[in-house]
């Protein structure tokens, strides 16, 4: 038994007991000590004792299970006194006699005949110590192997040259991901980071560590949580003890929650350890380990069994002995996969290994990763015994035993790597976000004053929204799509959302603060938990322009086309078109094919998706999913087909006969529609609009007119959208209000921007350097810079005697002219002009220092 080298103490104020704590006093490497406050709580009454033969603990346990046990008992006790002394009912004699059991390192445990109070007699009956002290002891030690089995995992990936290029795809990005998995994978990214042994071999048993790890790892969590709980719990029942508490029902279903992730660790560590054996040379090494793990394996399985019988005959401690049993077979499994795996790396030996294997150079050490590498010196620091093989790999076992001390080392280096986690330190932005730089974000403020220019120019004023709203504001408003509002939680008790657009908040505003009439712009941030891909972001922006109010008839609706148009002609993004349809148009068409109006928005939602899936994929998906018969799909297809130049198309549909003219919702849309298209033609922006009836836009808010503004050859998908929607507002207040809208989507923008390469931007507007081309003369360039900044002119200086580095500065930065001072102009009171603009350079010399400014501006 390990000597002792620290105490725990039960009974403090606010003192709470851990599995790990058991588990030292378990181990007997921890003394017991009771607080003082706990000691003076203890009764001093003469209480009425009665006579028992034992402490309660089943049959069958091992020492370290005996005293697990005892220690929880003793923590029991104590808690039970927890009281004022005058309502004590545990005198001192009891936990007494349990610390001084525990602190005498016995090797056997005979209890005797001892004397017990009711209260201490309810506490040893009702407490359920025993299968508490295992589970603390399950605890600890899966804990411990959760943390290591992933290491050693990461060594048998590169002694297999294994494939670990899916555990980068264990995070889509999505949001349902297995975050224990998704942990894993990034533990073992890190444990294998500069591993130049892994290769491309692509093995069941490797790619299949993150699931069966993080399973692992979840119901240890879970286990921890229990354990903590029932460990630091009084004990109920009261006085007359009666009553079951469901502990042992509660905690043998964790610990049966525990046993098959136990199992599939066992088996996946054992199958890694048996591909680790085929590149072994030593061949009577490689015999050895086979045969001890399969008996190891073997063992797993009948202990398993064993486990599983009692569990189902309800004897819960006989079942967590059996499954801490288990726990250690596992223990023993992972510690001969790690001897397979550094003995199957090239080049790795053991201390004492032959001459001829020391002198053999044709064999090439492998560079391994820096977690691994850890496992690896631990290995070769302590396993220095050769003869015989059997007594090498039992001492490596011993060291892989959460028993051992270096254990503990080892296990604290391989902690400190992962949470060091340096391939994922370096910095690293979320999916479906992006920075702007220096270049980019010159594009951008370029772009937001063009579009809030046009957005004045058409009588809107600026409005700000909070970047959150209530949960219940956004919810019902966006269809299908609400699945991808980002949920917060709020401190205050609200259930709160990140704004998914800037339409609701914009309809909320005007509700809440009565508003009848209202022409707005908004450029801010939305946020939608979507699966990102090109052009498709979590965080961007949108840049919003509303008219809300009553007003004449498709005025508003022609003017944010209009606008729409605007905007893209001025940003200068290439060719674009905007698609244009009508939302009773589309519920009208629906009728008419048959489709029941309940299911009028669902299978709009498939119609949106006919710009990324075909139409038969979409047919499918109406049929399938949604339950449309197959015929009324074939006519919905058959229509949602036309598209064309807006006037030619509207004819097509009011040709006479035409059952668009006879269904109410549809006959006015067309004449809805007559009215805008004849104010776009006029406006002489209608060449930019296709009529098309696919377009379906899945938000459920819309009324009326729908659009799209999507870029030719730019695969990004729309780039602006919006629509009238006449019932939003009213949701939020008493008073319908109609509204329409457009929503530029400026990320998108920036994408067709940088890949046209149209703008050449510099990072800064800066029209002149001031160069001092002396070092220690910061007051000279600090004089000529003021002037040139009190003149308004953009200016940067440079304090130098490498005249290099102010060219450079220059060129790099794009700055067009500079003023030079030097030796000669500082002793003469003048500086140098230089212009650097390409095609067009210009010195001039000798321009007084009281006059230069003046010669700039004529200049710039």
């Amino acid at each position: 038994m390990a000597a002792k080298s620290s105490s725990i103490t039960l009974g403090g104020k606010g003192s709470a007991l851990s599995s790990s704590s058991v588990y030292k006093v378990a181990c007997g490497v921890a003394n017991v000590v009771i607080d003082s406050s706990a000691i003076e709580r203890f009764s001093t009454k003469t209480l009425q004792s009665i006579e028992r033969s034992s402490f309660g603990i089943p049959q069958g346990l091992t020492n370290e299970e005996i005293r697990a046990s005892l220690a929880v008992l003793l923590n029991k006790l104590l808690l039970s006194n927890s009281g004022s002394s005058s309502s004590s009912t545990v005198r001192s004699l009891l936990p007494f006699k349990i610390r001084e059991i525990l602190n005498s390192r016995n090797e056997s445990f005979e209890f005797g005949e001892i004397e017990v109070t009711e209260g201490e007699n309810i506490v040893l009956d009702k407490s359920w110590a025993s299968l508490i002290g295992l589970c603390s002891i399950i605890d600890h030690k899966s804990t411990a192997l959760s943390q290591i089995v992933d290491s050693v995992a990461a060594l048998s990936c590169e002694a297999t040259r294994g494939d670990i290029t899916s555990f980068s795809s264990f995070d889509s990005g999505d949001g349902f991901g297995c975050k224990d998995a998704i942990s894993v994978a990034g533990d073992l990214k890190v444990l294998l980071n500069g591993s130049k042994a892994v290769g491309k071999f692509e093995i069941e048993e490797i790619s299949k560590i993150p699931r069966i790890h993080g399973k692992f790892r979840d119901v240890v969590k879970s286990l921890h949580s229990d354990a903590r709980i029932e460990l630091n719990s009084g004990v109920k029942g009261g006085k007359t003890g009666s009553g079951n508490s469901g502990i042992g029902e509660a905690l043998g279903a964790t610990l049966s929650g525990l046993s098959k992730p136990i199992q599939s660790l066992g088996e996946c560590s054992f199958l890694r350890a048996k591909l680790c054996f085929e590149s072994i040379g030593n061949e009577d090494l490689r015999t050895l380990l086979v045969e001890k793990s399969s008996v190891e394996y073997e063992n797993l399985k009948n202990g398993l069994k064993l486990a599983y019988d009692a569990l189902f005959e309800e004897d819960y401690c006989g079942f967590a002995h059996k499954l801490n049993e288990c726990v250690g077979i596992v223990w023993r499994i992972v510690g001969l996969e790690a001897v397979a795996a550094f003995s199957a790396l090239p080049g790795e030996k053991r201390k004492d290994a032959d001459k001829e294997e020391k002198k053999s150079k044709d064999v090439k050490k492998a560079v391994l990763g820096k977690g691994t590498s850890v496992v690896i010196q631990f290995i070769k620091d302590n396993g220095d015994k050769m003869e015989p093989l059997s007594e090498w790999v039992e001492q490596i076992l011993n060291l892989f035993s959460p028993e051992s001390h270096s254990f503990d080392c080892l296990l604290a280096k391989v902690k400190e790597i992962v949470e060091s986690n340096d391939s994922r330190r370096l910095p690293k932005l979320p999916k479906g976000t992006r920075d702007f730089a220096e270049e980019q974000m010159m594009v951008r403020e370029k772009a937001f004053a063009i579009i809030q220019n046009v957005f004045k120019k058409h009588g809107a004023t600026a409005l700000d929204t909070p970047v959150f709203e209530l949960r219940e504001t956004l919810m019902g408003k966006y269809g299908e799509d609400s699945k991808l509002i980002y949920d917060i939680a709020d401190q205050g008790g609200e259930l709160c959302s990140l704004r998914y657009d800037l339409t609701v908040p914009f309809a909320r505003f005007v509700a809440m603060n009565g508003i009848t009439s209202f022409k707005r712009y908004q450029i801010a941030k939305v946020y939608r938990r979507d699966n990102p891909s090109k052009g498709r972001y979590r965080e961007f922006y949108q840049c919003d322009f509303d008219i809300a109010g009553l007003s004449e008839p498709m005025g508003p609706d022609f003017e944010v086309v209009k606008i729409l148009t605007e905007l893209l002609d001025k940003l200068e993004i290439g060719d674009y078109v905007v698609k244009l349809n009508h939302r009773k148009l589309l519920d009208g068409m629906l009728e008419i094919c048959g489709v029941p109006p309940e299911k009028f928005r669902t299978i709009c939602s498939s119609i949106d998706k006919l710009d990324k899936l075909s139409l038969e994929q979409v047919k499918k998906e109406m049929v399938e999913e949604k339950g449309l018969a197959s015929v009324v799909a074939d006519r919905i297809g058959n229509i949602v087909e036309e598209k064309g130049r807006p006037m030619e198309l509207l004819s097509k549909l009011r040709r006479e006969g035409s059952e668009f003219l006879a269904n109410q919702s549809t006959k006015e849309a067309l004449d809805e529609l007559s009215i805008m298209f004849e104010a776009l033609a006029r406006s002489k922006c209608s060449e930019r609009i296709v009529f098309d009836l696919s377009l379906a836009r899945g938000l459920d808010y819309y009324t009326g007119v729908i659009f799209e503004a999507v870029c030719v050859g730019a695969e990004v998908g729309s780039i602006a959208a919006g629509g009238r929607y006449d019932n939003l507002i009213g949701m939020f207040g008493k008073r319908q209000v109609p509204a329409v809208g457009v929503s530029l989507g400026i990320e998108r923008v920036f994408n067709i921007m940088e890949e046209q390469q149209k703008q050449v931007v510099r990072a800064t507007e800066t029209q002149v350097l001031v160069s001092v081309m002396e070092d220690n003369k910061l007051g000279e360039a600090a004089e000529l810079a003021s002037q040139l900044w009190e003149a308004d002119i953009k200016a940067e200086y440079l304090v130098s005697k490498r005249r290099a580095k102010h060219f450079d500065r220059a060129t790099n930065s794009g700055i067009p002219w500079m003023v030079m001072v030097g030796k000669t102009e500082l002793s003469e009171g003048v500086v140098t002009l230089k212009k650097l603009v390409k095609g067009s350079e210009e010195e001039i010399s000798n321009v007084p220092r009281d006059s230069f400014v003046a010669e700039l501006l004529k200049r710039l």
